[in-house]
């Protein structure tokens, strides 16, 4: 064989093994990403001929199916819940692809039963290729109770399971119809909603971040009590108003009155009445790494490990430890200090499990089609956020602040709640209200996160105790006493 004809050999072999390498990788390891490519119009109708699992509540009230087309051989996904958990239930759309639970657990949701080499070996060896069903930890009927509570104002709610971090209600308003974005209008009810001022489709659980206002206290607090030597009987000049050092800035309370009647004020009165003079002087106290640090030990700054990417929260993007003022500032969370308002769950519900965060989760079991389990998710110690004996002193402020501080408005009758109201100003526009507890406070099943933006309907009058307060009690009362 003379020199062309094996460099020409040699070519097409190398050729011949590129193009053996290259379908290899594409049907065994690009399978799913190519499966699922909505842009695919043959993937699009292998898709509809392919029927979904289901997704189920907690207690097994189906929330998302597939359904049979007479005669048409295919399957069209529906919600039979419309609306109400549009963002953490999400969508599987031929014309968008998948969001939300429908795209983190696809690979579970679709059935096997395609000609992809992966699966054809899976059926020749016995395997199940039938779509597995997911049981989700929210409660649909608390789901139903935060949103009518939360009365079609923008903002969320988040509640969750203090003691395992199984998220009960996800709550994410205004939100959308997954129902619209699979049918024959998919197209302009997408643009619709994208063109929507109101940003249906963002994800506020998780997705927005928000100055958190007094509920940040509970973090001041928790590092005036574990970094600063600090007690709830330590005392502070009680001012209406506090000129803060080397600047012309003041702090003043939110009533514009001292905290209450005396010359001083304790640490534990400051927090029940919310006061930013107390809370402001503690921090300057108690310095800018201590307070950092106990926001890091809370999360600040970190990834929150989720079935969806959260936004971390953040404290402050410089050191202030040389200004003051910016450390008043950010102690009664104003600032640069942001939040999500799943982070802000798990703050509440830290406390209530002694200072652990769990991680939190929406799947608690992945189900076949005979209703055995297949797997579940085992809850996980996040972090600690502080010790034991902080968490309980925290606790008792919290529950004081509902007894008779701002958080008056979400106490429930017979049941110890506890709680801490926020109002998170907006220079030029209405605050945003929060607020965050748990309950019972003795032995906690349900801790909550609650933000209004804007002050909702209430605008330039709206409080964390007048506002979010309500809202809270209204959700917390559904899952203590159904």
């Amino acid at each position: 064989m003379n020199s062309p004809i094996r460099r020409l050999t040699l070519a097409l072999l190398i050729g011949f093994c590129l193009l053996l390498v290259n379908v290899t990788y594409i049907q065994a390891l690009a399978t799913d990403r190519y499966r699922d490519d909505p842009r695919n119009a043959r993937v699009q109708l292998a898709r509809s001929e392919r029927e979904r699992g289901l997704i189920l509540d907690r207690n097994d009230v189906v929330l998302a199916t597939s359904e049979a087309q007479a005669g048409a051989g295919t399957f069209v996904r529906t919600y039979p819940f419309g609306g109400l958990l549009g963002h953490p239930v999400g969508f599987s759309s031929l014309l968008f692809g998948d969001r939300g639970l429908e795209q983190a657990y696809a690979n579970d949701l679709r059935s096997k039963q395609d000609l992809t080499i992966s699966n054809v070996i899976a059926g020749v060896l016995g395997n199940d290729l039938h779509p597995e069903n997911i049981r989700l930890t929210i409660d649909v009927a608390l789901q139903r109770a935060a949103s009518e509570a939360l009365a079609g104002q923008i903002g969320a709610v988040v509640a969750l399971d203090p003691s395992t971090g199984a998220i009960l209600a996800y709550v994410s308003s205004p939100g959308f119809d997954p129902s619209v974005l699979v049918g024959a209008t998919a197209g302009p009810a997408g643009d619709a909603l994208d063109a929507d001022p109101d940003e249906p489709l963002r994800d506020r659980v998780v997705n927005e971040l928000y100055p958190p206002g007094s509920i940040f206290k509970i973090i001041t607090a928790a590092a005036a009590l574990e970094f600063g030597e600090m007690t709830v009987d330590s005392t502070f000049a009680n001012p209406a108003s506090l000129a803060l050092p080397g600047s012309e800035s003041t702090i003043s309370n939110a009533n514009g009155r001292p905290c209450g009647s005396g010359s001083e004020v304790t640490l534990g009165r400051g927090f029940i009445s919310s006061c930013n003079t107390t809370f402001a002087q503690a921090a300057m106290e108690i310095g800018a790494d201590a307070l950092k640090s106990q926001a890091e030990n809370f999360g600040f700054g970190a990834e929150i490990p989720f079935t969806f990417p959260v936004i971390p929260s953040n404290f402050s993007p410089v050191d202030l430890s040389e200004d003051l003022p910016a450390l008043a500032q950010s102690a009664i969370g104003q600032r640069d200090v942001r939040v999500t308002p799943l982070h802000m769950a798990l703050m509440a519900a830290g406390i209530a499990n002694g200072g652990q965060i769990m991680v939190p989760y929406l799947v608690a079991d992945i189900v076949d089609g005979d209703g055995k389990v297949v797997s579940s998710t085992e809850p996980a110690v996040w972090r600690r956020a502080v010790n034991e004996a902080t968490a309980a002193i925290l606790l008792e402020l919290m529950v004081e602040t509902v007894d008779s501080g701002t958080g008056t408005n979400a106490r429930i009758d017979g049941i110890r709640v506890a709680g801490k109201t926020g109002t998170a100003e907006n220079p030029g526009q209405p605050p945003h209200a929060w607020f965050v507890g748990f309950a019972p406070a003795d032995q906690p099943t349900i801790a909550i996160a609650v933000i209004v933006e804007f002050g909702g309907v209430q605008g330039d009058e709206a409080s964390g105790g007048r506002t979010a307060a309500p809202i809270a009690k209204q959700t917390l009362e559904r899952w203590l006493k159904p």
